[in-house]
Formats: structure tokens, sequence, C-alpha cells
């Protein structure tokens, strides 16, 4: 069941994010102004070494007014792929440059209000760099055994969508067996 869009406007532009206003229609024939955030990409990078240890950054958000652990990650540039964006982050906030890069995961943290896409990358041979150049991301840097990842979930110690979609993902593609790639979902044909 598809919603049908009459109209769209902006009602707020700013670098970070943009607001605007739909006039939506529902199947049942309900119409309604729908807001909609418009927000940059986010490109995501796990790290994991050779002692299957994953890179991850003790943040403080003041939104929330959490401390937690974080996967490096950032914005998208204009221009920039998210493979470039994933590789510049994870330079500029732990001072590690992923090699191979091969994406891990894709989500949309809250298609219903944004559009907002995180892209999540694997890079199993990072090299250091030098230190970070990004001073105002982390408190410090740690590599974390992959085993304590979950229970670090469970305690609340990982809590960002995008650093939790990751780590997930890739404790369940070490988890599974290999599978073949599965298409994007399509629509059912209703017959």
């Amino acid at each position: 069941m598809r919603w049908r869009i009459h109209g769209e406007r902006q009602i707020y532009d700013d670098p970070w994010l943009d607001l605007w206003l739909y006039d939506v229609e529902q199947p049942d024939g309900r119409r309604y102004e729908h807001h909609v955030i418009k927000l940059r990409h986010l490109a995501v990078t796990v790290l994991l070494d050779e002692q299957r240890r994953v890179l991850l950054l003790w943040r403080h958000r003041f939104v929330t007014d959490t401390w937690a652990w974080e996967l490096p990650m950032g914005l998208i540039e204009a221009g920039e792929s998210p493979e470039e964006a994933a590789v510049r982050e994870a330079v500029e906030e732990t001072g590690w440059r992923p090699g191979t890069l091969r994406p891990l995961i894709y989500s949309e943290p809250a298609n219903g209000i944004t559009d907002a896409e995180h892209h999540v990358f694997l890079s199993e041979d990072a090299v250091w760099s030098g230190p970070p150049t990004e001073v105002n991301e982390a408190e410090r840097i740690e590599w974390v055994p992959l085993t304590e990842v979950l229970g670090m979930v469970q305690r609340r110690e990982i809590v960002s969508g995008a650093t939790l979609v990751g780590l997930l993902a890739l404790l369940a593609d070490r988890a599974a067996p290999a599978a073949p790639p599965v298409p994007p979902a399509r629509e059912p044909s209703v017959s």
C-alpha cells in the first residue's frame, strides 16, 4: 500500500538538516501534512584487527547527556562517495587508515520521518597513519575484543544506532555461513 504525495515544501534549511512538509494521502484516503527531516548521509567504519578486536571511540553525546562506545563515523560530504567518507572519518577520528573496505550493511534508521542513509563498511587491514586530527571526537580510543561487544550492548555501553547496526551485523556475519548476495527487496506483485 503506497502513500500518495500531493505536494511538498521546505520549511527550514540548514547545513545539518532540512525540514520539509509533505501533503500526503494514505491508502484509506486520509490526507494530512507530514513532517520529513532530510539529513546528510552517514558513513561508518568497522575496523577489525587480526586479533578479532574492533576499534571503538568513548564519546559523550550532549543531546542525550550520555557516554558510550561508538564506531568511527561521519557525514558524507558533497561529491564524496560513502567509501571515501568512511576512510576520511576513520583517519580523522582514530588515526587508523582502513585498507580494503567492503560494504557490511546499509540501513535507513528512521525512514518514516527521515531520509537518512547509513552506509557501514568493514576493514580488516587498517594501518596506523598518525594521531587523530579530530580532537573533539573521543575521550579515548580502544581496540575491544569482539567477544565483549554483545555484553557491552546489553549493558548499554553501546547505544548509537549506526554503531549497533554495524557491530551486530559483524557478529551475525561472523556467526553465519557464507550466503550468496540477496537482491534488493521489490514490491510483491498483486494477483
